[in-house]
């Protein structure tokens, strides 16, 4: 896999994952699709992370808004479940634990160099809301 640095992309490059077929590509798993060589799948930017989101599965009801924001497809789903992040693709951008509805959120952000096992103990416990405001 390439490994591309972000100064490498010209500005404002989107990085089309499939050279043709998209439609088709998409009804397939992610692991079956035949992606384009410039896309993020196969040209990773996953090295410019900083902080990576990780992933609780004791907190997520399952609504995949972390899977549909994603603009890295790094969110792993199987069998209607949402399962993980694949840090191959994941660029540590966030999107995921801003658009998780849930109390606590599954999926944090902690420093890259966390182990998972770390990090879920660390995790928050469920905030109590307030009566009136």
């Amino acid at each position: 896999m390439e490994m591309k640095g972000w100064n490498e992309f010209e500005i404002g490059t989107l990085l089309f994952p499939f050279s043709d077929e998209g439609s088709q590509n998409v009804e397939k798993h992610s692991d079956k699709r035949e992606y384009r060589q410039d896309s993020s799948y196969t040209a990773s930017v996953a090295h410019w992370r900083v902080e990576k989101p990780v992933y609780n599965n004791d907190h997520c009801i399952n609504c995949f808004n972390c899977w549909l924001y994603c603009p890295d497809s790094a969110i792993l789903a199987r069998d209607d479940k949402l399962k993980g992040v694949d840090y191959v693709h994941c660029k540590g951008c966030g999107v995921c634990v801003d658009v998780c509805p849930t109390n606590p959120k599954s999926l944090l952000m902690f420093t890259d160099h966390i182990q998972e096992q770390d990090a879920l103990a660390q995790w928050p416990a469920k905030e109590t809301k307030k009566k009136g405001a």
